[in-house]
C-alpha cells in the first residue's frame, strides 16, 4: 500500500510509528465505556447497545483510518519547497514553496501527549472552500516536529530556550475564567451537556427530566418558577461547562517574546491541559492588534485580542493573542506587541449625531418588517412582537453608536465599531495598500461617509463608518498619503 513517489532528491520521511501505538490506545479506550456498561451494570436494550457499538464503531474506524495515512504519507524538504505524498485509493502529492509557508504550529490531543508525538499544521496563507491548511503532518514525533518547524521559520532551538528563560508578555491566570462564564455559548454549552447527560443517563435507567418534574411540584414552584429554576440550571451547567473548558483550554498559557534563528524576533504561546497548542508568530509580519469587547459583559472589561498579521486569516489560532480576560491586560500586552500605547490611549474622534439617526432608522425599519410578519397571526401576537422587538433593536442602534470612532496617529489608524462587539483595530499606516471612500444615498442625504481601508493582513479590509464627509477626505488621505484626488460635496476634486 505504498504510494508511488516521485524518484530523485533528498530522501522521502514518514510519519512516526506510535501513531499506531496510539491509535491501538484509542480503539481499547472507545469499546472500553460498552465493556464496563455491558458487563459491570448489566444495562442492555438498544437505547444503551446503540450508541455503545457506534462509539466502538468510530474509535476503531480512526484507527484504522491513521493507519493507513501512516502506510502512504511521505513528506520531504527540498531546498525550495515542502512535497507530501499521500492517499490510498485516491493519492495526492502537494507541493508548497517554502518562501510561502507563514506558520507552523504544533498541536498533540492527549492521545498524542500519551504516544509522544504531535500534529504539525504548516499554513501558507491560502484559503479554499474547506478552509484547510496548506499541509497537515499527523502525527511526528517532538523532536522531528520541532526540527521541521526550525528549518521551515528559523523559531528558537528549545534548548536554547530552556537556558535562558525568556520573560513571559502574559501568562494564565486562574481569575481570568470570570470573563468565560458566560454569554450565549454558555447557554448553548449548558443545553448541550444537560441533553448528553439526560441521555446518557436515561440509558442506564436514571430519568433526568422526572427528577426535575418532582423536584419542582416539591417546591411548589408552579409553571413561572418551573421555567426560571430551568433557565438557572442551564445557567450554572453553561458556566461549568464553559470553565472547564477554558481550564483545560488555557492552562498553562504562556506568551513569550523570544529570539528568532535568522534575526528579527517572534511572539510563541504555549497552551492546554490535555490537548496542547503551540504557535509560533513572525512579528515582522505583524500589522495591528485587535481589541473585541462583547456587549452584555463589556461592563466587566472582556476582551478577546488578536493579531492582525500576513500569512494567518482571522479565524485561525494562529492570530489569537491571549484568552479571553481583562481589558487592562489586552491593553498592555497589546501595546507591548505593538512597541507603542499612543494608538491605545489616543482620543478617538466621535461620529455625528446623524450617524445615530441612521442607525436608529435601520432598527425601526426591522422592527416594522418583523411586526408586519407576524400581522396575520392577528393583533395580539403583532402587539406583544412590537413590545419585545423595540427596546432591544433601539438599545443596538444607540450601542453601535457609541462604539463609533476613530483616530490617527503618527504610525497607526485607529478605526472602532459594532453594536454587538466593539471591534477597536489598530492598523499600522504603512501596511494600507488602499483605500475606498463609499457613500449609500442613505448617507449621502445625511452627510455621512465610510472609509474602508485594504490591507494584506487580517480580515483585508477595516472600515471608519458613518464618519462626516468633511472628516471622510482627510481619513483616507492620512490612510494613504499617495492618494488621488477625492471627490468632495460640490463634486469638484480634493487632493493629498
Amino acid at each position: 500500500m505504498s504510494p508511488a513517489v516521485p524518484a530523485g532528491g533528498p530522501p522521502w520521511r514518514r510519519l512516526d510509528p506510535r501513531l499506531i501505538w496510539a491509535d491501538g490506545l484509542r480503539a481499547v479506550l472507545s469499546m472500553l465505556p460498552g465493556v464496563i456498561t455491558l458487563v459491570f451494570l448489566d444495562a442492555g436494550g438498544t437505547m444503551t447497545t446503540g450508541p455503545l457499538l457506534a462509539l466502538a464503531g468510530w474509535g476503531l474506524w480512526g484507527a484504522l483510518r491513521d493507519l493507513v495515512r501512516w502506510l502512504t504519507t511521505r513528506y520531504r524538504l527540498t531546498a525550495t519547497h515542502v512535497e507530501c505524498h499521500t492517499g490510498l485509493l485516491v493519492r495526492s502529492f502537494r507541493s508548497v514553496a517554502r518562501e510561502r509557508i507563514r506558520t507552523v504550529d504544533l498541536d498533540a490531543r492527549l492521545i498524542h501527549r500519551a504516544a509522544r508525538v504531535c500534529r504539525v499544521t504548516i499554513g501558507a496563507g491560502q484559503t479554499n472552500t474547506a478552509q484547510e491548511a496548506a499541509l497537515v503532518l499527523d502525527a511526528l514525533s517532538r523532536d522531528a516536529a520541532e526540527r521541521l518547524r526550525r528549518e521551515l521559520t528559523g523559531a528558537p532551538r528549545e534548548e536554547a530556550a530552556a537556558e535562558v528563560r525568556d520573560p513571559a508578555l502574559a501568562e494564565f491566570d486562574r481569575r481570568w475564567v470570570v470573563y468565560n462564564l458566560f454569554g450565549i455559548w454558555a447557554l448553548l454549552s449548558g443545553a448541550g451537556l444537560l441533553f448528553g447527560a439526560t441521555f446518557a443517563l436515561g440509558a442506564l435507567g436514571l430519568d433526568l427530566v422526572g427528577l426535575f418534574r418532582s423536584g419542582a411540584d416539591a417546591l411548589d414552584l408552579g409553571t413561572a418558577g418551573t421555567i426560571g429554576f430551568g433557565y438557572v440550571l442551564l445557567v450554572v451547567a453553561g458556566a461549568v461547562g464553559m470553565g472547564t473548558q477554558f481550564f483545560t483550554g488555557q492552562a498553562f498559557f504562556r506568551l513569550t517574546r523570544e529570539r528568532g534563528e535568522h534575526g528579527g524576533s517572534v511572539l510563541r504561546t504555549r497552551r492546554g491541559l490535555f490537548r496542547t497548542r503551540e504557535a509560533v508568530r513572525d512579528e515582522a509580519r505583524t500589522r495591528g492588534v485587535t481589541l473585541s469587547e462583547p456587549l452584555l459583559w463589556r461592563w466587566l472589561g472582556t476582551t478577546d485580542t488578536s493579531l492582525i498579521t500576513t500569512g494567518a486569516f482571522w479565524w485561525s489560532e494562529s492570530t489569537t493573542l491571549l484568552p479571553r480576560g481583562p481589558r487592562r491586560v489586552a491593553r498592555r500586552v497589546a501595546a507591548e506587541v505593538l512597541g507603542d500605547d499612543a494608538p491605545l490611549t489616543a482620543p478617538t474622534v466621535r461620529h455625528p449625531a446623524a450617524a445615530l439617526r441612521r442607525r436608529l432608522m435601520w432598527a425601526l425599519c426591522a422592527v416594522a418588517a418583523i411586526t408586519l410578519a407576524t400581522a396575520p397571526l392577528g393583533r395580539p401576537v403583532w402587539g406583544v412582537t412590537l413590545a419585545v422587538v423595540t427596546p432591544p433593536a433601539l438599545g443596538l442602534a444607540f450601542a453601535g453608536y457609541r462604539s463609533l470612532g476613530h483616530a490617527v496617529t503618527d504610525g497607526y489608524l485607529v478605526l472602532r465599531a459594532g453594536a454587538l462587539t466593539r471591534n477597536t483595530s489598530v492598523l499600522r499606516r504603512s501596511a494600507v495598500s488602499g483605500v475606498c471612500v463609499r457613500q449609500s444615498p442613505l448617507q449621502r442625504r445625511l452627510g455621512l461617509a465610510t472609509v474602508r481601508v485594504s490591507t494584506a493582513a487580517g480580515e483585508g479590509s477595516y472600515a471608519a463608518r458613518d464618519l462626516a464627509i468633511a472628516d471622510a477626505v482627510p481619513l483616507a488621505v492620512s490612510a494613504l498619503p499617495v492618494v488621488a484626488a477625492f471627490r468632495t460635496d460640490d463634486g469638484g476634486p480634493r487632493t493629498a
